[in-house]
């Protein structure tokens, strides 16, 4: 059943509208009147494009504001399992690569946190042909190949045959790319996505350039320090900026399940995010997907109060108890709106 909403504001398209915008969306059991009028700030559901769902609690991440995630590496039968019930268990709908696929020893098969399952070892081109297609019938809309400089790497051929398999069947590739080179080797292979803003050391601007021009790379900046400031950090910082400066696309994502991370909307990560070059406007875009989010206090697009503002978001869902539409008050009208935003 739809039920017509009447935001008191809205985020859509890349700008921002005070005072009412109309949404019609499936909202169970509240329909008795009808429209409804929501307090805050409608926008799209929000996405965070790198999480371990096997090391985090996924009910948890939504409730704090993720109404979507990429599960970047775990065990296929766990996150097939999860991605199924996810709307019955209210958590957040899943889009997963299943296994890293890594050489013989390769990270992550040495490391303790890494699940039995979750990393597949692949020996030839011809294999990772067959781990590609075998993943995706279990569901999985992307491929993760690690290429991790401290231990064993698969070599170029292979890494170019799992991605010429997964752009056969319209997957997108993810790289885990770790220490020298081996951002060049997922650039040559044809990777889509990196799965971690490179940080070991500053990128080559021809290098950048030509990543900037195919591909896309997925955020996590929090994880180097978690809110202190490090070499890392600052590298990474560094190096998105340079992407960004060349017409990059980036997407929030945070590697939840690695350390003290906040598990929903990560404010640091937002703030890391700014630091880089981008804007609220840009944030957003980098974070938005499908469904609903819903900011009740309204969002603040001053980039001061940006990230904690957007850190209140919730997942708009049958648990929300919006009011019957009794018209607009003044503080409807409060939330951070740029000059000249339409009424």
């Amino acid at each position: 059943m739809t039920t017509p909403l009447l935001p008191a504001s809205l985020w859509w398209d890349g700008r921002f509208w005070p005072g009412y915008g109309f949404v019609g969306h499936p909202i169970p059991d509240i329909s008795e009147m009808s429209p409804r009028r929501l307090p805050g700030t409608l926008l799209p559901g929000l996405v965070d494009a790198h999480v371990h769902s096997g090391l985090v609690d996924l009910g948890t991440v939504r409730a704090g504001g993720i109404a979507g995630v990429w599960d970047l590496g775990s065990a296929p039968a766990t996150v097939s399992s999860l991605a199924t019930a996810a709307e019955e268990r209210k958590l957040p709908k899943i889009r997963y690569a299943g296994p890293f696929l890594t050489a013989p020893g390769g990270y992550p098969s040495d490391r303790p946190w890494a699940a039995p399952g979750s990393w597949r070892e692949i020996t030839s081109p011809a294999e990772g042909a067959e781990a590609v297609a075998s993943t995706h019938a279990l569901g999985a809309t992307l491929i993760k190949i690690t290429a991790h400089a401290g231990g064993p790497r698969l070599d170029p051929p292979t890494m170019a045959a799992i991605a010429d398999a997964a752009h056969g069947l319209g997957l997108e590739v993810v790289v885990h790319a770790e220490g020298p080179g081996t951002v060049r080797a997922a650039y040559e292979a044809g990777a889509d996505l990196l799965a971690h803003t490179p940080w070991t050391e500053p990128l080559d601007p021809g290098l950048a350039r030509a990543c900037a021009e195919r591909m896309r790379w997925i955020s996590t900046l929090d994880i180097h320090g978690w809110g202190t400031e490090t070499p890392e950090r600052v590298t990474a910082v560094a190096n998105l900026r340079l992407f960004l400066e060349y017409g990059g696309s980036v997407r929030y994502g945070t590697d939840l399940g690695n350390g003290p991370l906040i598990p929903g909307v990560n404010p640091r990560e937002i703030r890391a995010l700014q630091a880089a070059g981008l804007s609220p406007t840009d944030v957003l875009a980098a974070m938005t997907g499908p469904d609903l989010t819903w900011i009740p206090g309204g969002l603040d697009l001053d980039p001061e109060r940006f990230a904690g503002s957007l850190a209140t978001a919730r997942v708009l869902d049958d648990s929300v108890r919006p009011r019957p539409d009794v018209g607009p008050t003044p503080s409807d009208r409060r939330c951070g709106s740029p000059p000249g935003s339409p009424t």
